[in-house]
C-alpha cells in the first residue's frame, strides 16, 4: 500500500519589486534626441514632447513604491554637445520593512560639452522603512551637471516622522576620473537625539542637497546665497567650480519654497521641471 506523500507547507516568498531603466541621448541637427532607451520590471521610462534644445526623460516605478528587498537601478547618458533632463512621475515612496532594505543605484554619465540635470521629486520615508540609496555621476572636464536629492520624513498630513526609518545615502561624482564630490548620509532608526541636533536636522521633517558642478559656478554662488537669504535653514558653499546648496524644512511645502527658486536658477531650462508643478 502506497503512503500518502507528506507536504510541508511553508511561508511563501514575499513578491519583490525590481526595475530597471536606461535612457541614451545623441546630438542631432543642434537638438538633443532619443538615442536608445531600455526599460525592465517595474522600471518605466517616457520621453514628453520638448520645446526647447533639450530632452526630458520622465522615470516612473509603476510597483508604487518600495520596502525591503526591492531593487531599482536607473542610469542615464548624455552625450556629446546634449542637454538631459531627469525627473520623477512622483515622490517615490518608501514602505515599512519586513526585513533588509530597499536598493535604489543611479548611474549618470555627462559627455564633452553636454549638461545633464537630475532633479527627482521627493522621497518619502514611512516609519519602519530602510533605504540604501547611491548615485555615481562620471562627467568630462567641459561638463554640466546639476543633481538634487530630497527626503520627507512621514507625511506632515498624518502627524508621521518616520522616526524609525533608517536611510543611507552615497554619492560620488567624477570629473575626467577625478574625484570631486563625495558624501556619505546615514540616518539611523529611533536616533532622535542626533535628528533634534542643531548640526544635522533640528527636528526638520525634510532634506535636501543640491549639487552643481560648471566652469561658472562662481558666477552663480551669489545669486543663489540671495535667494536663500531669508531662510536660516538653508546654505550655499561653493569649492572650485562646485556649488553645494543644503537645506531642511519643518514639511515638504516648506522645503520646496527654498529648493525651488534654486533649481530654476541653475537649470538649464530656467525652470523647475512641469511635472513638479502638476
Amino acid at each position: 500500500m502506497l503512503e500518502s506523500p507528506v507536504f510541508q507547507v511553508g511561508t511563501p516568498p514575499l513578491q519583490r519589486a525590481e526595475g530597471e531603466g536606461r535612457v541614451t541621448i545623441k546630438a542631432r541637427d543642434g537638438l538633443s534626441v532619443l538615442d536608445t532607451l531600455y526599460q525592465y520590471g517595474c522600471g518605466k521610462i517616457r520621453i514628453p514632447k520638448a520645446y526647447g534644445n533639450w530632452l526630458e526623460a520622465v522615470l516612473i516605478n509603476t510597483s508604487g513604491g518600495l520596502t525591503g528587498g526591492d531593487r531599482m537601478a536607473w542610469s542615464a547618458t548624455a552625450a556629446a554637445n546634449t542637454h538631459l533632463a531627469i525627473t520623477t512621475q512622483a515622490c517615490e515612496r518608501i514602505y515599512r520593512s519586513t526585513g533588509g532594505a530597499a536598493r535604489v543605484a543611479t548611474t549618470l554619465s555627462v559627455e564633452t560639452g553636454a549638461r545633464l540635470d537630475w532633479l527627482p521629486q521627493e522621497t518619502i520615508v514611512f516609519d519602519g522603512s530602510e533605504l540604501e540609496r547611491t548615485i555615481d555621476v562620471d562627467m568630462a572636464r567641459d561638463a554640466i551637471f546639476l543633481g538634487l536629492e530630497v527626503v520627507i520624513l512621514g507625511r506632515e498630513a498624518h502627524g508621521e516622522d518616520a522616526v524609525s526609518a533608517m536611510i543611507s545615502d552615497r554619492w560620488r561624482v567624477r570629473r575626467d576620473g577625478e574625484l570631486i564630490h563625495a558624501e556619505a548620509a546615514r540616518l539611523d532608526a529611533h536616533d532622535m537625539p542626533a535628528r533634534a541636533n542643531s548640526a544635522l536636522l533640528h527636528g526638520a521633517r525634510a532634506y535636501g542637497t543640491l549639487c552643481y558642478i560648471a566652469k561658472n559656478a562662481e558666477r552663480r554662488v551669489e545669486h543663489l546665497k540671495a535667494l536663500i537669504a531669508d531662510h536660516p535653514t538653508a546654505g550655499v558653499s561653493r569649492i572650485g567650480e562646485k556649488i553645494v546648496l543644503r537645506a531642511t524644512g519643518r514639511s515638504g511645502y516648506h522645503l520646496r519654497k527654498i529648493i525651488m527658486p534654486a533649481i530654476a536658477a541653475l537649470s538649464g531650462a530656467g525652470a523647475v521641471p512641469k511635472l513638479w508643478s502638476l
